[in-house]
């Protein structure tokens, strides 16, 4: 008998060398093939690709060692006669293997598409919102791996409908149980494709104000005008009535100006003209009109209404603007001989008063 066709384990040794050799060729040009790809694509990174091309790379750096050694055991286990126990332990690292690399090629696809969507985002002004694609990224995450491992059971001949079934019970008690947490995880999940805010708006929810620092899965925090970080529950921001002072594109500032009631009337006519000069001399703001409201006690009372535009672009933009309006009308007052009213009391003493008679 020759050498080679000595049995050992179930098997010819020429057998088990075509496996070997089967098994050594496909791990070493496999990884040689990902290996080349990948320093091609570095070297090229500078050059523009299509989309497709830019996934498929992407995929193919995604594609894990375990994976390859087992696909190369694959091969050149076919090669082999097997018993029915190696063939099950064999065919459970295959699938296992396998659907875990879907899985982790399903997370690198989602990844590329969700940071293409943030770069497109951020190039068009609103890389704000870049930072909210972290939560549907961690729910798709999760999603892609419990599917995958649903398909892994089932190539294993588990039945996953007995197995879903039980999940779904088993599921609506661990619901109920943990239905804050999942009321936040919704709640986050909600805030992230209906954007009520980003991160970087100036929020104000009841008594708390702040701008946003952090949109997580649970919660959102918050750094308060004072400087401490307000952490609040997701679902709690959802339930109450939020402001958004971050999008605001302008900002009205209702004021009110007194003047005396010895103004004298054409600079009384003049007051609203002398209003908007000192108000459109700053930069940024809208005038909106200047009317005589109504007698006061001591004062012709005046309205003032005006725009403030883009107040979220540098921090307390809103206010340093209101300061320089008013510094401009307190000088056009000045300059134009107009007085402020402040509260007086006019006191007239009659001198025709007449002397009780002496008894």
């Amino acid at each position: 008998m020759n050498g080679l066709d000595h049995i050992l384990l179930g098997n010819t040794v020429s057998q088990w060398l075509l496996a070997a050799a089967a098994f050594i060729v496909t791990f070493t040009v496999l990884p040689s093939l990902r290996w080349y790809v990948i320093r091609k694509t570095r070297s090229a990174a500078a050059d523009v690709v299509p989309e497709w091309s830019d996934l498929l790379l992407v995929l193919i750096r995604a594609t894990r060692k375990f994976f390859l050694l087992a696909l190369a055991v694959n091969v050149g286990a076919r090669l082999l006669e097997l018993s029915t126990g190696q063939s099950r332990v064999l065919t459970f690292i295959i699938v296992v293997a396998f659907w875990l690399q879907v899985a982790l090629w399903g997370v690198t696809a989602a990844e590329f598409y969700f940071k293409r969507r943030a770069a497109q985002s951020a190039a068009a002004g609103g890389g704000r919102q870049a930072g909210t694609y972290g939560v549907i990224l961690f729910i798709a995450r999760l999603g892609i791996f419990v599917i995958a491992g649903l398909l892994a059971l089932d190539n294993l001949g588990v039945n996953i409908t007995a197995l879903v079934a039980g999940l779904g019970i088993g599921g609506i008690a661990i619901a109920l149980a943990v239905q804050t947490i999942l009321g936040d995880l919704l709640a986050s999940l909600s805030i992230t494709l209906d954007k009520p805010f980003e991160v970087g708006d100036w929020l104000r929810l009841d008594d708390i104000d702040g701008t946003v620092e952090y949109i997580g899965v649970k919660s959102t925090r918050l750094r308060s005008l004072s400087g401490e970080q307000i952490i609040l529950a997701n679902a709690d921001i959802l339930k109450g009535r939020l402001r958004n002072f971050g999008r605001m594109p302008e900002r009205r500032e209702l004021a009110k100006l007194g003047v005396t009631y010895e103004t004298p009337l054409e600079k009384l006519a003049q007051l609203p003209q002398i209003v908007r000069e000192a108000i459109e001399s700053v930069p940024d703001t809208r005038f909106a009109f200047c009317v005589f409201r109504n007698f006061g006690d001591f004062s012709l009372n005046h309205e003032v209404a005006y725009y403030v535009i883009n107040p979220s672009d540098v921090p307390f933009k809103f206010l340093t603007t209101v300061d320089q309006v008013n510094r401009r009308i307190h000088s056009a007052f000045n300059a134009h001989g107009l007085n402020f009213a402040y509260p007086t009391q006019t006191v007239r003493l009659s001198s025709n008063v007449e002397s009780p008679p002496t008894p």
